[in-house]
C-alpha cells in the first residue's frame, strides 16, 4: 500500500515549494544539482510490481514523495539503448536527434560501427588506449547543452555509465566529461573529445585497483541465497570480460555509485554559483536482463538490490548537498520483452529466433528471389536490416526498390510488416497503430535500411534470453519520476513520454528547451507560483 507524507511534513514541504519555485533557476543555483538517473532496461510496470517491497528512500523517494508518472511510453519504434539515452537527453525522438540504433553499417569502411565510436579521438584514463567516443552523430542539443549555453559554460556537466553510449548521449556536446568502463578490465575511462589529459583523480582511482574488489564475489539476494557470482567465467571457450562478469550483478551498480561519489567530491558538483548536471546510467539490469528476462528471480533480486543502492546514493547526495538543493529525475532507456519461454508457459505465442539465423535466411531468400547470390544485408540488428548498396547496384536497383525487396523478403520469413528508409524520409508510411512511432524513428544516417515488425514476443537473443527493439508496449513502457521542492508529490496517470523530461527540467531551470525537443512541460506536476511572488520577481 502506498504511503503519503504526514500532514505536518506535507505543509512544510508545500511552504518550501512556494518559497523556492518563484526564484528557482540555473542562474542562481536553485537547485544546486540536477541528477538524471537512467536505469537500462527497466520496464515501467516493474516498479509497481515491487513497490511494497522497496525501501522508503530508493525508488519510493520518487514514487511516494515525488511526482511519478506511471503511464509513460516512448512514441517511437527503435527501442534500443543509444536512441533511448539520446531521447532522454534531447527531449526528441530519432526524427529529431538522429540516433537510430546502437550500431550501424558503415558504407565506406564496410563494417559495423557504434553510434558513439569516433576514431578521431582516443580513450584515456586507463591502462589501455583504444578508439575514443563522441556525440558527433547527435543532430540536436541536449538539456545539458542548453544549461551550458545558458550559463556561459559555468554549469558543470558530467555523464556516467558502464557503456560509452549511456554516458555520452544524455549529456551531448558541451559536457565537461563523460565516463564509462573499459570492458576488458573495468577501469573508468573518458575520451580525448572532452579533455586532452585525464584528471589526476581518475588516474588515481584506477591505479587503486578499485575495479578488482568486485571480482570473485558471491551475489546474494535479500534471503541470503546465492544468486550469482563474479568469479572467472568462460563463454565459447574464452574468458568473460569484466563488463559481462561484474556487469550482470548488482556489484556493477555499487561500482558505478562508488565512481559517482568520487566524481561529485573531486569535481565539487553542487558547489558552484550555477546549477550543475549529472547523468548516471545503471546498465546492470540490462546486462542481466537479456539473459534471464524480467520475470526471473535473479532479475527481481537485481531490482531489489538497485532500490537499496539508489537509497544509499540519494542519502549521500542529501548529506552532501541537501535534499532542498537537489532535483532528481528517474526514467529508463527502454523496456523489455518477457522471455519467450515464460510467455509460452502462459500459452502466449512467442519465440527466440536467434538459432534460426535470420540474417542468413534473409540473404538466402534475397539471392533466390533476385536470381544472384550476394551479401545483400551485411548487418541485421533484428529487426533492423542494413543494406549493401553495391550488391543491389549490380542489379541496377536503386534505394527505394532495393529496400522494398528486402522488406518483402522479411515478410516472407514471418515478419508482420515493414517500413523502409525511403518511406520514412517522405512520410509515406502505411497507416497502422504504429505509424507515428515509425515516423518518429527516421534517421538520415546509416545508409539504406528497413525496419521490420515481428510478432509480439518474437525476439532474437543468444542462447535464450530476451531482447527489446520493438514498438510494442512492453518495450516502450518506462517509469518517469521527479523529486525536488518544485514538484507536487503524487502518482499521475496522465499520458507522459520520456521526451517530457528534458523540456520539464529546462522550464524549471529557465534555460531553452533542447533544439529539437518535442515533449511537453509536465505542468500538472509543478507547484504553481503565487501571483504576488511572480510580480516580485519581475
Amino acid at each position: 500500500m502506498r504511503t503519503s507524507l504526514p500532514r505536518s511534513v506535507a505543509v512544510i514541504a508545500a511552504i518550501c515549494v512556494l518559497a523556492i519555485s518563484s526564484v528557482a533557476s540555473a542562474y542562481n543555483a536553485r537547485p544546486k544539482l540536477v541528477v538524471v538517473i537512467v536505469v537500462d532496461q527497466l520496464r515501467g510496470d516493474l516498479l509497481d510490481r515491487y513497490h511494497d517491497q522497496f525501501t522508503e528512500g530508493g525508488f519510493r523517494l520518487l514514487m511516494d514523495r515525488g511526482a511519478y508518472f506511471s503511464n509513460c511510453y516512448y512514441q517511437y519504434a527503435n527501442t534500443r539503448t543509444a536512441p533511448g539515452h539520446a531521447t532522454i537527453g534531447t527531449g526528441a525522438y530519432t526524427l529529431g536527434h538522429g540516433i537510430l540504433s546502437n550500431e550501424y553499417w558503415d558504407l565506406e569502411q564496410k563494417k559495423v560501427r557504434t553510434t558513439t565510436e569516433d576514431s578521431r579521438f582516443k580513450t584515456i584514463g586507463g591502462d589501455r588506449q583504444v578508439g575514443g567516443s563522441s556525440p558527433r552523430h547527435l543532430m540536436a542539443t541536449t538539456l545539458a547543452d542548453e544549461l551550458k549555453l545558458g550559463t556561459a559554460g559555468k554549469s558543470r556537466v558530467y555523464g556516467v555509465g558502464l557503456k560509452d553510449r549511456s554516458a555520452v548521449l544524455p549529456v551531448g556536446f558541451t559536457a565537461d566529461g563523460a565516463f564509462w568502463i573499459d570492458r576488458a578490465n573495468g577501469q573508468w575511462v573518458t575520451s580525448t573529445y572532452y579533455m586532452q589529459q585525464p584528471p589526476a583523480w581518475l588516474v588515481e582511482f584506477n591505479s587503486g585497483k578499485r575495479a578488482d574488489k568486485y571480482l570473485n564475489l558471491d551475489w546474494k539476494d535479500t534471503n541470503g541465497t546465492v544468486v550469482g557470482s563474479t568469479r572467472p567465467k568462460q563463454k565459447n571457450g574464452k574468458p568473460v570480460d569484466y563488463y559481462y562478469n561484474v556487469g550482470a550483478t548488482p556489484f556493477a551498480n555499487d561500482y558505478t555509485i562508488e565512481f559517482v561519489h568520487e566524481l561529485v567530491e573531486r569535481e565539487k558538483l553542487g558547489e558552484g554559483s550555477n546549477t550543475d548536471f549529472l547523468s548516471v546510467s545503471f546498465s546492470a539490469p540490462d546486462i542481466l536482463g537479456h539473459d534471464v528476462g524480467p520475470d526471473a528471480p535473479e532479475h527481481r533480486a537485481m531490482i531489489m538490490a538497485l532500490d537499496r543502492q539508489l537509497a544509499g546514493l540519494f542519502s549521500y547526495l542529501a548529506r552532501r548537498i541537501g535534499y532542498a538543493n537537489l532535483v532528481i529525475a528517474l526514467t529508463a532507456d527502454h523496456g523489455v520483452s518477457t522471455q519467450p519461454e515464460h510467455a509460452n508457459s502462459l500459452r502466449m505465442p512467442a519465440r527466440n529466433v536467434k538459432s534460426e539465423k535470420p540474417a542468413v535466411q534473409l540473404n538466402a531468400a534475397l539471392s533466390k528471389s533476385l536470381g544472384k547470390t550476394a551479401d545483400y544485408v551485411p548487418f541485421l540488428s533484428y529487426p533492423l536490416a542494413y543494406l549493401n548498396p553495391e550488391a543491389f547496384a549490380a542489379l541496377n536497383m536503386k534505394e527505394a526498390e532495393a529496400e522494398k525487396a528486402v522488406g518483402e523478403a522479411l515478410v516472407q520469413l514471418g515478419m508482420r510488416s515493414y517500413v523502409t528508409k525511403t518511406q520514412l524520409a517522405t512520410g509515406d508510411v502505411p497507416n497502422s497503430v504504429f505509424r507515428t512511432k515509425y515516423l518518429n524513428s527516421y534517421s538520415p544516417f546509416g545508409g539504406w535500411y528497413v525496419m521490420a515488425l515481428p510478432s509480439p514476443f518474437f525476439v532474437s537473443h543468444d542462447p535464450k534470453g530476451t531482447d527489446h527493439s520493438m514498438p510494442y508496449s512492453y518495450d516502450t513502457h518506462v517509469p518517469l519520476g521527479f523529486y525536488g521542492l518544485a514538484f507536487r508529490p503524487g502518482v499521475y496517470r496522465s499520458a507522459a513520454e520520456p521526451v517530457d523530461l528534458a523540456v520539464t527540467l529546462s522550464s524549471l531551470l529557465g534555460v531553452n528547451a533542447p533544439s529539437s525537443a518535442q515533449g511537453r512541460v509536465l505542468t500538472e506536476a509543478l507547484a504553481p507560483v503565487p501571483a504576488q511572488q511572480q510580480e516580485a520577481t519581475r
